[in-house]
């Protein structure tokens, strides 16, 4: 009889932090979203049924924007233990529809240097921990648009 062989462990792998960040085999990583094609409304994320006009048919995946506008912001001083702190956590209005929030980046959390409707960039980045595993993760970001 033989010993029953030790599982084989995966290789490490690179994830997005939320399922909507799609990591395609060729290609550059994006966010996902899905349109109505009956009143057009964008979100992010994968959806079924549309939550606009409830349209149950023809709610398809999309590629959404890069870019868009910053909506509205808070410079965040307490957190976690071990997060740095301040830093800009922001709502964004995607260009093409979608509103997504995350973290600006790339500007001195200043209200004074921070400023509504401004132009950002999504950008797509690893972060620097792994887990246990060894698996990396990728997030996005948002920076001024240049």
């Amino acid at each position: 009889m033989s010993a029953a062989a030790a599982p084989v462990k995966p290789a490490p792998t690179t994830k997005g932090v939320v399922a909507f960040l799609k990591i395609p085999k060729d290609g550059a990583p994006y966010l996902a979203g899905s349109k109505c094609s009956k009143c057009g409304e964008v979100v992010v994320g994968t959806r079924d049924v549309c939550g606009k006009c409830g349209a149950r048919k023809g709610v398809e995946a999309i590629k959404l924007a890069d870019t868009g506008k910053l909506y509205n912001y808070t410079v965040v001083h307490r957190n976690f233990p071990g997060v740095p702190v301040p830093f800009i956590s922001a709502i964004v209005d995607l260009d093409g529809g979608g509103t997504l929030k995350g973290n600006l980046v790339g500007v001195e959390p200043d209200p004074a240097k921070i400023k509504f409707d401004m132009p950002v960039k999504v950008v797509i980045r690893e972060v620097p921990q792994k887990d246990k595993d060894g698996n990396s993760y990728l997030a996005y970001f948002f920076e001024p648009k240049a």
